[in-house]
């Protein structure tokens, strides 16, 4: 069945609201994402959070070929000349002292392997869906590039999460509406044009939809704009195959493909609202054509992507009602900010326009069941991994725009994840208890090798965090016993973790370890400010959760965290670490990467030891001499958190709007110097910033605390405070 004018019209007014204080749905129209052609970098986006189409301006992948992209999609490699998968299952690192005692990592071993592990398994491009230009008499698809359509208007309803593209060919009007179901890995596409039949305009020319599959693999760390390898050349490497539907099925299914890559398979299955011809378009291509058996000048397509072969599909309608009722929940049963109304500061557009683009593209790429990758489901970075370490830049956002439903799909990872970290913190290394989090790993909770994936430890204590965000939410029994465990062996390796030194009768971090910025010697690390102040916040959190257990605290947990060696202090202002050269304030080596000093009283609530005047005097040097053009991504919403506590709050929004921190048309963020576009921490800590300076944190004042008095009249709904 396919989408009438009359019925789409209905959908809409079943979702407008009516009793809001603030009136969303006119806020989140206002910045309708509109195109008239395509962006080489950037798709249009729909999708589910798990499950994500990018499109160019026909509103497929006809010109482009954007990702089609899931939280499920993965593949291993073959494995390297001469090794055995028995070769991967007994990789050793090398093993590196620990103040006396060896600890074995996942790094230095076989290098063919340990490049294997890294790599894989690495996430896939589903397939491309475009329009086919076909010569009418012979069949060969013409070549037509963007160049040769005209009057090109492409437009995203971010209230629906409907996606409308309308063009024209030589004087033919085509119209593709593109949508994507909120429960299941499928797009709905409804395309009306006289040319999916023989046109007497353009009788040369019949539209159709192809269907590509492309080869993927990890031999690329970074895969953008686009992902997988469509070459002919690839071919043979794998394998699709158009399999035999039942006629006299009634599932709605009207085609099948299987797709293999080494040892992974993936459907494709196909429903329409009109009987289809779908044929390969040669023998050993990964293409496939679809048209329309009857004439025609309406087709609604549903395409659906799975990793079992299903058995039914829904139809178009049922994607599109699908998208329709979750957009509107989204948009209107949590957190809303409105910087607009009322507001005179001409800043206030372009802050409220991040803010509604962001809180879109999130749920569109970050809202999946495992943490997200740092370019969400658009395109691969370090092999389509995540990093657990920028998990709370993810989705820490979540927990303040109360979307629980959401984080909880995600945050779930420490349960999952917990035998296979308690494997790696006693058995692997030998901590005497505890989970040791990995940094950069896969759905398996396996750690990719190398050093700083195996040394960096700013990832351990954000279950804390999480958790008692999520306490906060729901002060329940359930929420205490559910996240009891994860607690108790997140603070074990943390207390475990910190060495007891004698000569000062302080318990140092490190050596060995990297600092949030990863521009140390792991090996000279010691006790650096970030990671001091953020440990000792943790155990407290987690003395804290025992104490609601009615349990007691375990005694090395408080006697580490009162006995933390103190933040390193030079010339009056907090140190990356302790020992560091006196001037590395101008040592380019120090002020490349990310600002974590700003983070002691920014991104971290005021903890015990820190001097508050220390942190702004290291604040403002921070902001006098970092080097900010090689900063990125959640760099800038950091200085803005750190701005919004000390009071500075016109420094506050101008981190915000950086003329480095960018966002493109659709909302994008852009990757900067440093990574490819886009970099989602980037948009999860702008949004985490927005909720704190907008709510407030533990101990804030007055409304809107982060913002400026004169000029901004903020408005917020159903947001959480800040730590």
């Amino acid at each position: 069945m396919f989408l009438s004018r009359q019925n789409f019209l209905f959908l809409l007014s079943t979702v407008l609201p009516t009793n809001a204080a603030i009136d969303r749905h006119a806020l989140v129209s206002k910045y309708t994402p509109s195109r008239n052609a395509s962006n080489p970098s950037t798709p249009m986006q729909i999708g589910n959070g798990n499950f994500a189409f990018g499109a160019d301006v026909t509103g497929l992948q006809t010109f482009l070929p954007f990702a089609t992209m899931s939280s499920w999609g993965w593949k291993n490699d073959t494995l390297p000349p001469n090794r055995t998968i028995e070769d991967v299952y007994n990789y050793k690192g090398e093993s590196w002292y620990n103040h006396g005692r060896l600890v074995q990592y996942d790094f230095g071993g076989d290098p063919e392997i340990e490049q294997w592990l890294t790599a894989n398994p690495n996430r896939v491009n589903l397939g491309s869906v475009g329009l086919v230009f076909l010569d009418t008499h012979t069949g060969v698809v013409r070549d037509i590039t963007e160049s040769n359509l005209s009057d090109m208007h492409q437009k995203l309803d971010l209230w629906t999460g409907i996606m409308s593209s309308s063009f024209s060919f030589n004087g033919s009007s085509i119209n593709v509406t593109t949508t994507s179901a909120q429960d299941t890995s499928a797009i709905s596409v409804t395309i009306v044009s006289s040319l999916l039949s023989p046109d007497t305009r353009n009788p040369s020319t019949r539209l159709g939809i192809f269907l590509d599959f492309p080869w993927a693999d990890g031999s690329q760390k970074f895969s953008a704009p686009f992902v997988g390898n469509f070459s002919s050349a690839l071919f043979s490497n794998h394998t699709t195959t158009l399999l035999n539907i039942s006629s006299s099925s009634d599932s709605g299914i009207q085609a099948q493909i299987l797709h293999q890559m080494v040892d992974a398979v993936f459907y494709t299955t196909v429903g329409s609202s009109t009987k289809i011809n779908v044929t390969r378009d040669s023998p050993v291509a990964h293409r496939y054509t679809i048209l329309p058996e009857t004439e025609t000048d309406t087709i609604s397509l549903v395409i659906s992507y799975n990793d079992i072969l299903p058995n039914e599909i829904p139809d178009a309608i049922t994607v599109m009602q699908s998208s329709v009722d979750a957009w509107e929940a989204y948009w209107m049963n949590s957190g809303f900010i409105d910087l607009l109304t009322g507001s005179t500061d001409p800043r206030a557009d372009e802050l409220q326009r991040r803010i509604i683009l962001s809180r879109y593209l999130m749920r569109v790429n970050e809202a999946e069941d495992n943490p997200p990758q740092e370019s969400g489901l658009v395109n691969d970075g370090w092999y389509g991994k995540f990093h657990m370490e920028q998990y709370f830049w993810h989705c820490a956002h979540w927990a303040l725009w109360n979307n629980w439903e959401l984080l909880r799909r995600s945050s779930s990872v420490y349960d999952r994840f917990l035998q296979t970290s308690l494997i790696r913190a006693q058995v692997q290394q030998g901590w005497p208890s505890g989970a040791r989090w990995p940094k950069m790993t896969d759905p398996s909770g396996r750690s990719s090798p190398g050093e700083i994936n195996n040394l960096l430890i700013w990832e351990q204590p954000h279950p804390l965090v999480f958790a008692e965000y999520e306490y906060r939410a729901f002060p329940e029994q359930n929420t205490l016993d559910k996240w009891a465990e994860v607690i108790r062996e997140t603070a074990n390796w943390m207390s475990v973790f910190a060495w007891f030194n004698q000569s000062t009768n302080v318990y140092d971090l490190g050596p060995p370890m990297y600092v949030v910025a990863e521009d140390t010697s792991p090996n000279v690390t010691i006790n650096p400010a970030f990671e001091l102040a953020y440990w000792r916040f943790g155990l407290g959190l987690a003395e804290a959760w025992m104490e609601k257990l009615g349990e007691d605290v375990p005694t090395n947990w408080t006697k580490v965290k009162e006995n933390l060696a103190p933040l390193p202090i030079e010339n009056g202002t907090y140190a990356v670490y302790e020992g560091i050269e006196t001037d590395f304030w101008t040592d380019p080596a120090y002020i490349n990467d990310h600002p974590a000093l700003v983070g002691l009283h920014g991104w971290l609530p005021e903890t015990p030891g820190l001097n508050l005047t220390v942190a702004k005097l290291t604040a403002e040097k921070v902001w006098a001499t970092w080097n900010f053009s090689n900063c990125w991504g959640w760099d800038f919403p950091m200085l803005a958190m750190s701005a919004a506590r000390n009071n500075e709050t016109e420094n506050a929004v101008e981190w915000l709007l950086h003329p480095l921190f960018q966002f493109d048309d659709v909302g994008m963020p852009i990757g900067g110097v440093r990574v490819p576009t886009p970099y989602f921490p980037g948009s999860g800590a702008l949004l985490y910033a927005t909720a704190m300076m907008a709510q407030g944190w533990d101990g804030s004042e007055g409304k809107a605390p982060g913002f400026p008095r004169s000029g901004w009249n903020v408005q917020a709904e159903g947001l959480s405070m800040a730590l």
